[in-house]
């Protein structure tokens, strides 16, 4: 534990170090774009504003990380999350803008149909996978182009809502307000601090926290969770075991690809209220480089997601600071290669000193054997 979390550290001062030849090179002082990180304002307003959209923004990025994760478990790489995703929130924002109920059957019918979009598409790579034995790598980032394509035809097609004259964007019918999820500015004016400006703090923050602990709770304390694991390590021991690899492929897939379907739900329920021309693309892409920090663990991709986010917000700040915002990309890239430099480094130093452990325990072993 102590070597992953120092590999993480040393990754991070490296990454910002390359960074700030980057930002040296663009013409701009180093001290003064790290500074901009931190510059959140100087009064509560703004710094709670700045707080609100660090998390809003790795609310989502966190719903990426489990999904991507969830696939690495069974040591697939389910590319085609940002298709997933994409697909989900249309269908789901088309649907929940047709029909009006009480908020909890409001959004739980979304919430539902963005799920099961997700896991319906993620389903066609995985019957690729196991029927013809096609890479999922290639079969979801194919099906990547189709749903990105897809999806921009339906929402200047059959799912366009009404448009006003002189708007140039396109976008799906507003959800009734019974669709929209409550917001947690309460977390702040409970310490006597401001609400955030705005759409406030995303209420589905709590829908992800719920996640996070369903999906550690299936994972790591279930037979499911077992299976999966075992089938990603090893399926020719796990079929032997009397586990199914091809069943497991199928519900690690659909299962990932619900997950992914939830991702856009964050700013369709909390600020947009519809899908458009300006929905949050890349989402998904995110995810990976976030699961990967994470190591696929969801109290790992939370502290990603939120790095990630901390490190988005700081676009604003520093611009101000005449620092190009493509410095931004080049962290989260750097970032993200030295932590898996680093995690293999810290893998084999860790089994090095295993097999020393084991080796002098057999040597003791040994030793009181010829005494005896």
């Amino acid at each position: 534990m102590l070597l992953t979390v120092g590999g993480a550290v040393v990754a991070i001062v490296l990454a910002m170090m390359i960074s700030s030849v980057a930002i040296l090179a663009a013409g701009a002082d180093p001290l003064s774009a790290f500074g901009a990180f931190f510059d959140f304002g100087e009064t509560p307003n703004s710094m709670v504003n700045g707080i609100a959209t660090v998390i809003n923004r790795a609310v989502p990025l966190f719903i990426a990380g489990l999904a991507v994760a969830v696939g690495f478990r069974m040591n697939l790489f389910n590319i085609g999350v940002e298709g997933q995703y994409r697909i989900a929130a249309i269908c789901a924002a088309y649907v929940g803008a047709t029909f009006s109920a009480p908020a909890p059957i409001q959004i739980a019918v979304i919430i539902v149909v963005a799920a099961a979009v997700g896991g319906l598409y993620a389903l066609i790579p995985a019957l690729m996978k196991v029927g013809r034995g096609v890479n999922e790598v290639i079969s979801t980032i194919m099906l990547n182009y189709i749903a990105i394509n897809l999806a921009a035809f339906l929402l200047r097609g059959p799912f366009q809502g009404p448009r006003p004259e002189g708007q140039l964007t396109v976008q799906t019918a507003d959800i009734p307000q019974s669709g929209w999820f409550p917001n947690f500015n309460f977390l702040f004016t409970m310490f006597g601090l401001p609400a955030p400006r705005g759409a406030g703090l995303w209420g589905f923050l709590g829908v992800a926290v719920v996640l996070g602990i369903l999906l550690w709770v299936v994972l790591e304390r279930t037979r499911f969770g077992f299976d999966v694991k075992a089938s990603g390590l090893n399926s020719i021991a796990a079929l032997a075991s009397g586990v199914k690899p091809k069943k497991m492929i199928i519900s690690a897939m659909v299962l990932s690809g619900a997950i992914a379907g939830l991702i856009g739900l964050p700013e369709i329920l909390g600020r947009t209220h519809n899908y458009g021309t300006s929905f949050t693309a890349g989402l998904g892409f995110l995810g990976i480089a976030v699961a990967l920090l994470g190591r696929n663990k969801p109290v790992g991709i939370a502290i990603a997601a939120l790095l990630f986010g901390f490190l988005d917000r700081a676009q604003g700040p520093l611009q101000f600071a005449d620092v190009p915002p493509s410095v931004i990309m080049i962290m989260q890239g750097t970032i993200v290669l030295l932590v898996v430099i680093a995690n293999e480094v810290t893998s084999r130093m860790a089994l090095r000193q295993e097999e020393r452990r084991a080796a002098r325990e057999l040597a003791t072993t040994n030793r009181v054997e010829v005494a005896a």
